[in-house]
């Protein structure tokens, strides 16, 4: 083949009506939000409305039922907002799987289209 090709893959997670509700935009925002300590700054860093920070992760919140920020007021202090252990354990299990999906699609990927495809030698058989 002329061009080297790769495979990108997002996964997305939806409710049972049909609604994403956590995926690739949403489990950033909560990685940024461990490194800064607050949704604003952490929707900031990806070019993301405030507001919109907030309705993904109000989305998010309602379908897995639980909570996913704890959140404190401003102040001398300054306010911030942390994950909570569910958000925790929720982002642990996305990245997990995610790893496990794309290690998974990168092989089957080499075998459909690896480097031998073009001169008949991989997929030939197909």
């Amino acid at each position: 083949m002329g061009q080297d090709l790769h495979l990108k893959l997002t996964i997305r997670i939806y409710s049972g009506d049909d609604q994403r509700c956590f995926g690739p935009g949403i489990a950033t925002l909560l990685h940024r939000v461990e490194a800064h300590r607050s949704l604003r700054a952490a929707a900031a860093s990806m070019g993301m409305a405030y507001s919109k920070a907030w309705r993904i992760v109000h989305t998010a919140e309602s379908v897995f039922g639980c909570k996913l920020l704890s959140s404190t007021i401003g102040g001398a202090g300054g306010g911030g907002a942390v994950l909570t252990d569910q958000a925790v354990q929720l982002l642990a299990a996305y990245d997990a799987y995610c790893a496990d999906v794309q290690a998974y699609s990168r092989a089957r990927f080499e075998e459909a289209f690896g480097s031998g495809l073009g001169t008949g030698q991989k997929g030939a058989d197909r």
